[in-house]
């Protein structure tokens, strides 16, 4: 591999990183809910996405003025993307809980969250071992894990939204925690989305 191919999978792993850092603090805020710090929660959610957006800015700059890349420029690009709208979604989900003026929260929303952390962490391992997929022996059971940690997120979205449906009649709780609840499964899809990218490469590739 040229030595100027590494800026792309170094890229991507540190991307995976941010994630991983975002799932994380996400975490603790929902472990310690405290609403009164909920715009410090959004600051410093928006201080990892930013820097995940330099990130972003700097893959673009490479692939534009790259003559030569280690895989189809678009499949970088998309790769990226991916990786991307994974640190957003994170970031909704904050937001979510700002904007609809969230005072607590229930087991099950840490429960998701700790899931996406899981989810991370596989993508952290997946970017790892990207430099080296064609050799790997590990890269497409970190795909299925992932597979597997989104359908687990699957189940737990119908039992959460099940459980709200149930147990509140009141009309603006159910659509708040609704919108949460599909963040927090747009947030799991984009981790699989970024496995999807990743499987494709390799496809085309080997």
């Amino acid at each position: 591999m040229a030595k100027g191919d590494k800026f792309y999978f170094e890229n991507f792993a540190e991307c995976a990183a941010l994630s991983k850092k975002a799932a994380a603090y996400l975490v603790e805020c929902l472990e310690k809910y405290d609403p009164d710090k909920i715009e410090e929660m959004l600051h410093n959610m928006h201080q990892i996405e930013h820097t995940a957006d330099i990130k972003k800015h700097e893959m673009n700059d490479a692939l534009a003025k790259a003559f030569v890349t280690p895989v189809d420029r678009e499949d970088l690009d998309m790769l990226s993307q991916n990786l991307d709208h994974v640190n957003d979604k994170l970031e909704e989900i904050i937001q979510k809980f700002y904007v609809y003026d969230i005072k607590s929260v229930e087991t099950s929303v840490i429960d998701f969250a700790k899931k996406l952390v899981k989810a991370c962490d596989l993508l952290c391992e997946l970017m790892d071992e990207f430099e080296n997929f064609k050799r790997s022996k590990k890269i497409r059971e970190l795909i299925i894990e992932l597979n597997d940690v989104e359908e687990e997120c699957d189940k737990l979205y119908l039992a959460s939204m099940r459980a709200l449906t149930k147990s509140s009649n009141d009309v603006l709780t159910i659509i708040s925690w609704r919108d949460i609840y599909e963040c927090f499964e747009s947030c799991a899809d984009a981790c699989e989305h970024v496995s999807e990218c990743v499987g494709s490469v390799i496809m085309k590739n080997t």
